[in-house]
């Protein structure tokens, strides 16, 4: 009786190269949750999870985060320059205040 030998790949797939393949690619998981009492339905989770590059992503319509102000950095320059425009209001009306004292 021979002995047989476990089959080997012939192409072996690092983790970057399937790292780069589901990011080129793109690759979804999708998956429902429902919570039933009595054939009434209470709650109902859908779960949606897509893993892909950005570049991918723009390409299917998924750009949230390029109008969502959250993530943009002009929304933390507007804020850093209203901060500072009441930092120098404020410092103006202390400036009178001892100069007005003085």
């Amino acid at each position: 009786m021979a002995v047989q030998q476990p089959r080997t790949a012939l192409d072996t797939t690092n983790l970057a190269d399937l790292l780069e393949r589901v990011l080129d690619k793109g690759i979804m998981i999708a998956g429902d949750i429902k919570i039933n009492l009595c054939d009434i339905e209470l709650l109902t989770i859908q779960i949606r999870l897509v893993i892909c590059s950005v570049d991918k992503a723009q390409e299917m319509g998924m750009d949230w985060w390029a109008n969502n102000p959250a993530f943009s950095s002009r929304r933390l320059k507007a804020e850093s320059t209203e901060s500072l425009e009441r930092i120098d209001q404020r410092l103006e009306r202390l400036e009178a205040a001892l100069a007005d004292k003085a």
